[in-house]
């Protein structure tokens, strides 16, 4: 089990970094895991490129003890769900992640289209509403070759709080900022770190997606995800404290260090 509290106030939530884009959300009394990567460091042959895996996850799959649902962004990509990965959601209690994705999971995995909700319930807590938010992998176009993702918008109809906002791996365009335009947000977590895998365009947030939801969200604080562990990967978290620093925006940013717990205050409305 992850020494993470158990008891984490409607206005905190805490979070434990474990590689890439795979983290321990714990809030409201509910434990959630992002896009599950647990394979040690690994090459990935693909019909059209390589993707090379050098970090360690900070926790195995088998030591993470239970959650209330997987939030997987999308199934078709190794830098989101590996193989170790995919053998973790066999096990978890739910998986939340795209229509299609779900369609090739099968099992325990249930699909979202963009702003469709469910809602995650356990004794002694109050309802967590799960919402799906639009994303887009890449430039324009590229759909027909990334395949559909997702972003989660978490909440609690009694919290003085915005919602918790997951991007999933998309860059920042109409859909991402309808969120903030729908909803605000009281944490963001941008995936970031500007992935290329071919061609001369990211495939994730690089540091300027990054300013634009610190600006379209200007109350929340920024915890960015997908910053680190994989080569195709061309801009780092210092890559986007830097940046913050530079405009002012320094103080809304947390960085994770891999197997750390972080508890975040977060603002109330």
């Amino acid at each position: 089990m992850l020494p993470l509290s158990q008891k984490a106030h409607m206005a905190t939530a805490q979070f434990m970094l474990l590689g890439g884009p795979t983290a321990v959300i714990e809030v409201g009394g509910y434990r959630l895991l992002t896009d599950p990567t647990f394979d040690p460091p690994s090459d990935y042959e693909l019909s059209y490129t390589r993707l090379r895996k050098f970090g360690r996850p900070a926790v195995d799959g088998d030591q993470i003890g239970p959650v209330d649902a997987v939030l997987l962004s999308h199934d078709q990509h190794f830098d989101n769900l590996d193989r170790a990965g995919r053998a973790f959601l066999r096990r978890a209690a739910r998986v939340l992640t795209t229509v299609a994705g779900a369609a090739r999971l099968g099992a325990n995995a249930e699909g979202l289209a963009p702003w469709a909700t469910t809602t995650l319930t356990k004794p002694g807590r109050d309802v967590l509403r799960i919402s799906a938010t639009p994303a887009r992998h890449g430039p324009a176009g590229i759909e027909p070759l990334s395949g559909d993702v997702t972003g989660f918008l978490i909440a609690a109809g009694n919290w003085k709080i915005r919602p918790l906002y997951i991007t999933g791996d998309t860059v920042w365009y109409d859909g991402t900022a309808e969120v903030a335009r729908r909803f605000g947000a009281s944490l963001v977590m941008p995936f970031a770190g500007a992935a290329r895998t071919r061609g001369p365009f990211h495939l994730t947030m690089d540091t300027n997606d990054v300013i634009e939801v610190a600006n379209a969200f200007p109350d929340a604080i920024i915890v960015p995800l997908h910053v680190d562990g994989w080569a195709h990967l061309t801009q780092n978290g210092e890559d986007i404290a830097s940046a913050f620093t530079v405009l002012g925006l320094g103080t809304r940013l947390r960085l994770l260090q891999s197997g750390v717990p972080l508890t975040v205050e977060l603002p109330e409305t």
